[in-house]
């Protein structure tokens, strides 16, 4: 298969995460780098830029372009990925036009994107899922009551650890989050049509949308 640099774009809630997992099992020639577990990480440690982020999160505000554009180019050449040999696979970020044209500055001439795929979930399905959902902080997993419960009830399936209620996963913060979302989404979206890169999966459950996004891919590159 040729390599395949890929974005997934997609409202807040709308599985980014689950179809990255089930992408790693399916291409393992793929890594990937989600703009999440990255901010997980350097919250977790306490460092300068987790303390500015945190703040911002906890408000259901989205962390601003600045911070970043900052760490995900550094995690990008920090990981050796910027090559046109290399397949991965970008979840999270970037997320508004600004944040898009910063990347593209980086990677153009490197490693471009070659498949940009919305992830295009009705938003009141989503909203209903928030108050199902749980997460194991220290790894990123995530768990839906309704959906994809933990086989023990609220502990993590690899460590038995005990799952949380994200602060900002309540359906009011939650809306704050579409609505920045919507407003953001139509220019990051051109942006990539212009390329010629971009394509939309439509569904409200994982296990519609997975299957249509892997033929994409396997059609695309195979």
């Amino acid at each position: 298969m040729n390599p395949l640099r890929i974005l997934l774009l997609g409202a807040p809630g709308s599985g980014k995460g689950t179809q990255t997992s089930k992408l790693l099992k399916k291409f393992h020639q793929l890594k990937s780098l989600s703009s999440g577990d990255i901010l997980r990480s350097q919250i977790k440690q306490e460092s300068p830029i987790g303390i500015e982020a945190e703040k911002y999160i906890k408000n259901g505000s989205l962390v601003p372009d600045s911070i970043m554009v900052g760490i995900i180019t550094h995690q990008l050449e920090q990981s050796k990925w910027l090559n046109k040999q290399s397949s991965w696979l970008l979840d999270g970020f970037p997320r508004t036009i600004h944040q898009a044209t910063a990347l593209h500055q980086v990677i153009k001439e490197k490693a471009n994107f070659n498949l940009v795929v919305e992830l295009d979930v009705d938003q009141n399905v989503i909203l209903d899922r928030i108050e199902a959902r749980w997460v194991h902080v220290p790894s990123g997993r995530v768990y839906s009551l309704d959906y994809n419960p933990p086989k023990v009830p609220f502990k993590d399936d690899i460590t038995g650890e005990p799952l949380t209620k994200r602060e900002d996963d309540t359906a009011e913060v939650f809306q704050k989050r579409l609505t920045k979302y919507n407003e953001e989404i139509g220019p990051l979206k051109d942006f990539y049509s212009k390329q010629g890169i971009l394509q939309t999966v439509s569904g409200n459950t994982s296990d519609v949308i997975y299957p249509k996004l892997e033929n994409l891919i396997v059609n695309r590159f195979s």
